[in-house]
């Protein structure tokens, strides 16, 4: 099998569509001809899909269906998020796709691959779901139906970025500005670009104003096609750059088309029609929300002697690292002394992340405290999660 794909070209072509997917602006759409030559074309018509379109109206169940990676880094994280939030998956056969969350008993969790899980978003088949933001806005297209709950899990990062070789006609170029500015590109010589973001690629493109550009599809690791002759450039996923860089090629200032991570993604029409959903979405990204602010955070716990909180208080203050989340908790710490309860000492609770932790320690010695203890965070409960406000106002709520 050859490593490139039917090609998708950003130039006027004369070949009969087969279908149409919807783009970015009705201006703009791809097209996919019967002799699989794929081109990207201005045109003032609307466009259609004449194979028939993806029907998002909401299936008659149950149970809420949440969509999770079946396989690879992004499957793993996703598990250990779930864990660390008190929502472990329960899979009675490692080999089955469908699995429980016991927590939430109205849930079935199905793996799926990423692109089939935005799909069957889109189709219905399925309520929620998690995946990479790239992932969402190759297979999504923009469709108003896919609301983003949560847009950052802290996994699975990476951007999503064009790159070019360090050698040749490109050793001297080194922006998107100077790549759309170099005059080889012509309509009979375009740009090659090998890459599997069929909708995101031509949409970046011309958004650049770069118009004489040809997108190929390839099979495995897209960083051998410009070595091989058959691409100019690469528009591919990076995460620390390593790959392309033994590869010998570079990412350009202005070439990233975006910054992806893992994201909590709903259907619009499910949240609000089916029953269960958004209480359960909302579950779900409490339990997010509380864990993910508290990562990297301690608590620390002091005793301190003074005269009274409000003093005790005000020397915890006049340290820039003992402020916490909204100000230091100051207790009274009673002990009996000739007979007597009294309260010479007071104890103090603060957070403090993990980068200041050491210097929060030594400023509260500094200031008279002692029995210093530490703690790791598992939760932070916010009094209402600002991302649940926000969803609210996207569902019009």
């Amino acid at each position: 099998m050859s490593l490139l794909q039917p090609y998708f070209q950003q130039c006027p072509s004369a070949f009969t569509p087969a279908f149409s997917i919807p783009s970015p602006s009705p201006s703009f759409f791809i097209s996919v001809s019967k002799r699989s030559f794929i081109s990207c074309c201005s045109s003032q018509s609307q466009t259609t899909v004449v194979n028939g379109k993806i029907d998002s109206k909401i299936v008659e169940r149950d149970e809420i269906r949440f969509g999770l990676p079946s396989k690879g880094r992004m499957a793993a994280d996703t598990l250990d998020l779930l864990k660390d939030c008190q929502l472990s998956v329960k899979q009675v056969n490692p080999r089955q796709y469908v699995a429980q969350i016991p927590q939430l008993s109205n849930v079935e969790v199905w793996f799926q691959r990423p692109k089939d899980i935005v799909r069957k978003l889109l189709s219905g088949d399925l309520d929620l779901g998690i995946v990479g933001l790239d992932t969402v806005s190759e297979y999504g297209q923009g469709n108003e139906d896919l609301i983003i709950v949560h847009d950052a899990l802290e996994y699975g990062d990476c951007r999503l970025s064009l790159a070019i070789p360090k050698y040749g006609i490109f050793e001297n170029v080194n922006s998107l500005k100077e790549l759309a500015q170099m005059t080889q590109w012509t309509v009979e010589k375009p740009l090659r670009v090998a890459t599997g973001f069929t909708y995101l690629g031509p949409k970046f493109m011309k958004e650049n104003g770069l118009k004489h550009v040809i997108f190929s599809t390839a099979d495995g690791a897209l960083e051998a096609a410009p070595a091989m002759g058959i691409a100019d450039a690469i528009l591919d996923l990076v995460s620390s750059g390593t790959t392309l860089k033994e590869n010998n090629l570079k990412e350009i200032e202005g070439g990233v088309v975006l910054e992806s991570q893992a994201v909590l993604v709903a259907s619009r029409k499910a949240l609000i029609q089916r029953k269960g959903a958004l209480d359960t979405t909302h579950e779900i990204l409490e339990r997010f929300e509380a864990h993910l602010r508290a990562l990297g955070q301690f608590t620390v716990t002091a005793n301190m002697r003074g005269s009274s909180a409000e003093e005790v208080a005000e020397r915890v203050l006049s340290q820039p690292s003992l402020a916490g989340l909204q100000g230091p908790t100051v207790s009274p710490v009673f002990c009996k002394r000739d007979g007597k309860v009294a309260a010479d000492y007071y104890a103090i609770v603060i957070c403090v992340p993990k980068k200041a932790l050491y210097k929060s320690v030594r400023q509260l010695r500094a200031i008279g405290g002692s029995g210093v203890l530490i703690s790791p965070l598992t939760y932070i409960f916010d009094e209402e999660t600002p991302r649940w406000r926000e969803l609210l106002s996207k569902l019009g709520l």
